[in-house]
C-alpha cells in the first residue's frame, strides 16, 4: 500500500484498501493512456514518412500512371516497411484505444463508489468531519477528484 494513504488518520483500513484499488486503477489508466497517445505520434510520424517517401520516389518518376505507381511501390522495400510500419501503428492506435476506455471505465467506476458510499465509508463525526484531509490528499498527490461523481 502506499505510504501517504496507509498513514492517514480518521480512515479504517477497508477504506484505506479502497483509495489503494482507485489509485491503482488511476495509474494504469494513465499508463495506458501514454501508450495509446505515443502510438498515435508514432503512427503519424512513420505514415508522415511515408508520404514524403512516396512522394519523392515514386509520384515524380511514374505519376503518368496509376498502374506503374502501384508497381513501383510494391516493388519499393522501403515504401512498403513505412506502409507497413502504418499499418501496425494504426492497429495498434486502435487496440490502446479499447484498453483505454476499458481501463479508464474502471477506475471511474470505483471512484463513483467511493463518493456515493462516503456516508459509510466515512461513519463516525470525527472521521466524517476530517474526510477533506482524505480527499484533498487523493486530489494533490494522485489527481484523483473524490468530491464529485462527474470527471
Amino acid at each position: 500500500m502506499d505510504s501517504p494513504i496507509q498513514l492517514l488518520e480518521h480512515t479504517d483500513q477497508a477504506t484505506k484498501q479502497m483509495l489503494e484499488n482507485v489509485r491503482k486503477r488511476k495509474k494504469k489508466f494513465d499508463d495506458v493512456k501514454m501508450w495509446h497517445y505515443s502510438s498515435i505520434y508514432i503512427t503519424l510520424f512513420f505514415a508522415f514518412i511515408f508520404i514524403i517517401y512516396f512522394n519523392i520516389t515514386i509520384v515524380k518518376h511514374y505519376s503518368y500512371s496509376f498502374l506503374s505507381m502501384l508497381s513501383a511501390s510494391l516493388n519499393d522495400a522501403v515504401a512498403m516497411f513505412l506502409i507497413g510500419i502504418s499499418i501496425i501503428g494504426f492497429g495498434a492506435m486502435n487496440l490502446l484505444k479499447q484498453e483505454k476506455e476499458k481501463k479508464e471505465k474502471e477506475y471511474q467506476e470505483l471512484r463513483c463508489e467511493i463518493v456515493d458510499r462516503s456516508k459509510d465509508l466515512w461513519k463516525k463525526e470525527e472521521e466524517w468531519r476530517n474526510r477533506h484531509i482524505v480527499f484533498e490528499l487523493m486530489k494533490k498527490k494522485y489527481d484523483i477528484n473524490l468530491y464529485h461523481e462527474k470527471k
